[in-house]
């Protein structure tokens, strides 16, 4: 009697898909990436004061929010003009960070400056 030989178990490219903890040359195993979502966005909003200089404002857009010249005067006079403008968007602790930076140049400089932040 000849001895039994031993077959290895033939499986479909499909049934390796199946099972991701074999290992070998035969199939790959992929993982998908889970699609993450964007954080909220929030507006970092000026208001407008009696007191707080047009120049310091428009310091503060450059400084704070790295705007050019033309855009800091353009946000500065809307602010003026209306009241409240939105000095930029960004994700929440940027915005936090930005009033907290704001505050502090204004406390220093012995301004009320008001800076506030709200979900875009």
């Amino acid at each position: 009697m000849r001895p039994k030989c031993h077959r290895p178990r033939i499986q479909s490219m499909s049934q390796r898909r199946e099972d991701p903890s074999r290992q070998d040359d035969l199939g790959v195993v992929t993982e998908r990436k889970k699609k993450l979502a964007r954080p909220p966005l929030y507006k970092v909003i000026l208001h407008n004061d009696d007191y707080t200089t047009m120049e310091f404002v428009v310091m503060i857009l450059q400084s704070v929010f790295d705007k050019p010249q033309a855009e800091a005067v353009q946000i500065m006079l809307h602010i003026h003009k209306r009241g409240i403008g939105i000095a930029g968007v960004y994700t929440h602790e940027i915005a936090e960070t930005k009033v907290a930076q704001v505050h502090a140049l204004a406390e220093e400089n012995d301004y009320p400056l008001k800076c506030t932040l709200e979900e875009a």
